[in-house]
């Protein structure tokens, strides 16, 4: 944190297309205020490794773009049905945390029933429900698109929840290695 100012970059990863929410939070006058959001899209044509480093790239501009002091990533979660599925995110989330690593970034891993809990007061909220959420907080004049830009931001700004009270520092492990 600078001068009461703190930058929380919230992640969604994907290896097609990873959204990202950046916010400024000035603790002096305890605003929030979005400065950058968007996606990172990858080729479908390209091998998982080339997938990767353009994840990389993208982030690692965004980051240093924004001077980004605290990133939040979603956590990777497995379903009984795809496992497949979630090894492979978590080769795209692998990528978010080296980067934000790489700059000395405070990371917060945040479920996603955790974040849809903190915006919409359900853990099991729907695409919409958290579109209409995020916009709400933000004060946006539109519902944040696509998706996965809106689910960044929603993760973002759980990021910041955790950082403001205390209390929520049990929602998330700042390292998940650690009992």
């Amino acid at each position: 944190m600078t001068n009461g100012i703190c930058v929380v970059c919230g992640i969604d990863p994907g290896l097609r297309q990873t959204g990202y929410g950046v916010l400024r939070i000035d603790h002096e006058d305890d605003t929030v205020q979005v400065v950058d959001a968007g996606v990172i899209t990858c080729s479908r044509d390209e091998s998982l490794g080339l997938r990767l480093a353009e994840l990389a790239a993208g982030i690692d501009e965004v980051l240093d773009e924004n001077d980004v002091q605290v990133v939040a990533v979603e956590q990777v979660y497995s379903h009984a049905q795809w496992p497949r599925t979630a090894i492979l995110m978590a080769h795209a989330r692998g990528v978010m945390l080296l980067e934000a690593a790489r700059r000395d970034c405070r990371i917060l891993h945040l479920p996603a029933t955790t974040v849809k809990r903190h915006l919409t007061g359900s853990g099991r909220a729907n695409k919409e429900q958290m579109q209409r959420a995020v916009a709400s907080a933000l004060g946006l004049s539109i519902l944040p698109e696509p998706a996965d830009v809106a689910d960044a931001l929603a993760i973002a700004l759980c990021g910041v929840g955790v950082l403001q009270q205390p209390a929520r520092q049990a929602w998330v492990r700042d390292d998940l290695l650690t009992k």
